[in-house]
């Protein structure tokens, strides 16, 4: 049904399931001080909250993404979004913080529903469209991640930090109601055993050489956001600013703005490749690096560069994530699902390190090791770019399919 999936309310339904998903493992970012405070831990400790629901999710979309060439995407969009909203309202009745880390890997786990839609998606529409349509669905997902913050922070200082959770469980319960009309039935493109279809994503990760550079700029790029969103909440509530959650919030909204630079990202990649808008993107990554690190000058000055900083930031990763899912769905029309499993698994484990990286260079050495942290991450990324070669892989029309027998 490319039709309705391709364009129009379908397709927009779509983008705000992936936002609501995906929001699933921001929103705590915005909370962990309210955390620490009700269960009686350091805030350190309480940040760790986010880092196990990224964990999780890494772990989801190396375990469950793969089903999605395997199984029929409906009935496995709709059980998914079930079990999150089951480990959500677990979450929010956790009377330990041990309780609420287990529940936050589980719904990481489970909330990996966006690595479904966008393959299937992608798979529904014309190639010249693509980027587009990728871009749509990735403006979705990022207003999903930014607007997280400020629900988590605005709602956490209203009702308590568990209220967030009562909220996104009823939300997801809800759009697996809605998605179950929405959705379109598709066919399996692989019958491996499951085992097989692990393998499989190994196997061209290792085989596919733009893949593998697809991960690395995401593993970097999103380990340097992941670092400084995870430690956002730990400058703002420090003795530099002293300000509450709802702040983060607040510029977690400002950085929004980059939700509608996505799909003019996608169309332009549709045109000039993606290549060139990945150059540009890390180059963004660099600059938007040293921004952040004046934040540590403190009062109204401060905020005003953090949040400059953070959308130039929020920009350059989800733009660039958009350049990648063009150029890796490309790669293996017939594998998108599995090729998308080892991308999006090095994004993860990428945003997992860079959480947990964040948190002990803001201990360590303040704002400013943050920052020097993303700049890294960024120079990493640019390195790679610049030794990259001439592409030598052949287009998708040349590929040939996955053997069923041996992979």
């Amino acid at each position: 049904m490319p039709g309705p999936t391709a364009s129009g309310q379908p397709l927009l339904l779509l983008a705000l399931a992936c936002g609501v998903a995906v929001a699933n493992i921001y929103f705590p970012q915005a909370i962990s001080p309210l955390i620490a405070s009700d269960l009686h831990v350091s805030t350190d400790s309480a940040a760790l909250v986010a880092t196990a629901a990224q964990l999780g999710y890494a772990g989801g979309v190396f375990l469950l993404v793969p089903l999605g060439d395997r199984l029929a995407n409906r009935p496995l969009i709709l059980t998914l979004l079930t079990l999150t909203g089951l480990g959500l309202l677990a979450a929010s009745f956790a009377p330990t913080l041990a309780v609420l880390t287990v529940a936050s890997v589980a719904v990481g786990l489970t909330t990996i529903v966006p690595q479904i839609i966008i393959p299937m998606t992608v798979g529904l529409v014309d190639p010249r469209r693509r980027g587009a349509v990728t871009g749509t669905l990735l403006g979705g997902l990022l207003g999903g991640i930014l607007l997280a913050r400020a629900f988590g922070g605005t709602v956490g200082e209203w009702l308590g930090w568990r209220a967030p959770y009562m909220i996104a469980a009823g939300l997801a319960l809800l759009l697996a109601v809605l998605l179950a009309f929405v959705v379109p039935r598709t066919t399996p493109s692989s019958k491996q055993s499951y085992p097989a279809l692990l393998g499989a994503s190994v196997k061209l990760f290792w085989a596919e050489r733009d893949l593998r550079r697809s991960g690395l700029y995401q593993a970097t790029l999103f380990g340097g956001f992941s670092a400084a969103w995870t430690s956002l909440s730990l400058l703002i509530s420090g003795p530099t600013y002293n300000l509450t959650a709802r702040t983060v919030g607040l510029l977690a909204l400002v950085g929004a703005a980059s939700v509608f630079i996505t799909p003019i990202a996608g169309r332009w990649i549709d045109r000039r490749g993606s290549d060139p808008m990945n150059l540009m993107c890390i180059v963004a990554a660099v600059a938007a690096a040293g921004i952040l690190a004046f934040g540590v000058i403190g009062g109204v000055v401060g905020l005003v560069v953090l949040a400059f900083g953070l959308l130039l930031l929020d920009t350059a990763v989800q733009s660039g994530q958009v350049a990648n899912q063009a150029r890796i769905f490309a790669l293996r029309p017939d594998a998108r699902s599995r090729v998308n499993t080892a991308y999006m698994t090095c994004s993860f484990v990428g945003g997992t390190v860079g959480s947990w990286l964040g948190v002990h260079a803001y201990t360590a050495l303040g704002w400013l090791g943050v920052s020097g942290l993303v700049a890294f991450a960024a120079c990493v990324a640019l390195g790679r770019h610049l030794l990259r070669g001439p592409v030598d892989s052949p287009t998708a029309g040349e590929r040939p399919a996955l053997s069923e027998a041996g992979n």
